[in-house]
């Protein structure tokens, strides 16, 4: 499915997020540079915007894995035109069967990629297990307002707006709706807390964005 709607991914993420995305991996970057990581591993990493955007916390070393390759490849070309293939290096891996020692990075970040994990809990324990003690853990991720009014523009939105939009820029409009599914199913804010805790986190925040339509979590090991 993502292989599918590779090439457009990013223009599409502009748009459905009105540029609101590059904002929240400055967030990212700003919150994860608090902690001077060194070795760094971005899952889901997509067209590697988030792990380019990491690239910028010196002396990192950054891992990004998807599972679609096309997706890789199109972030691979970036890396090469910034001409940072000595910071970052892409591969295809499953985030729920990592291939990595356990304590092997100082962080882990994950962008709009858990609610497509196929198990919630064995893929974040994946992750806890890879992150070395004290480590930090920070998803972006889409979550429900708690705003009545806010959450009924917000239904509108995700189920009026974005497959409107696919279907006009996209040539695979039912990738863009079990995206729009799955970000309705997923347990964000105080449900996904309590998953991150019994997943072995601690320490625990939520920053709720563009009126908590998004959210960014932090965790520790």
């Amino acid at each position: 499915m993502f292989d599918s709607i590779s090439r457009k991914y990013d223009l599409l993420n502009r748009i459905i997020t009105f540029g609101n995305d590059i904002k929240w991996r400055k967030k990212m970057f700003s919150i994860a540079k608090e902690n001077n990581p060194k070795k760094i591993l971005d899952i889901a990493t997509g067209t590697a915007d988030v792990a380019l955007e990491l690239s910028k916390i010196e002396d990192s070393e950054i891992t990004g894995i998807d599972i679609s390759n096309k997706m890789l490849s199109l972030g691979r070309k970036k890396i090469e035109t910034r001409q940072l293939s000595h910071q970052i290096s892409l591969e295809c891996e499953d985030a729920e069967n990592l291939p990595y020692p356990k304590n092997s990075f100082d962080l882990v970040t994950i962008s709009f990629g858990v609610r497509n994990f196929q198990d919630l809990e064995n893929g974040l324990k994946e992750s806890n297990r890879v992150l070395k003690k004290n480590g930090v853990l920070i998803i972006l991720e889409t979550s429900i307002p708690k705003n009545y009014l806010i959450n009924f523009i917000y239904m509108l939105f995700i189920r009026l707006y974005i497959p409107f939009i696919s279907s006009i820029f996209s040539n695979n409009v039912s990738a863009y709706s079990y995206l729009q599914k799955s970000a309705e199913k997923f347990p964000s804010g105080e449900k996904f807390v309590s998953v991150l805790k019994r997943c072995g986190f601690k320490k625990i925040n939520t920053y709720p964005q563009m009126l908590g339509a998004t959210s960014i979590y932090t965790a520790n090991k």
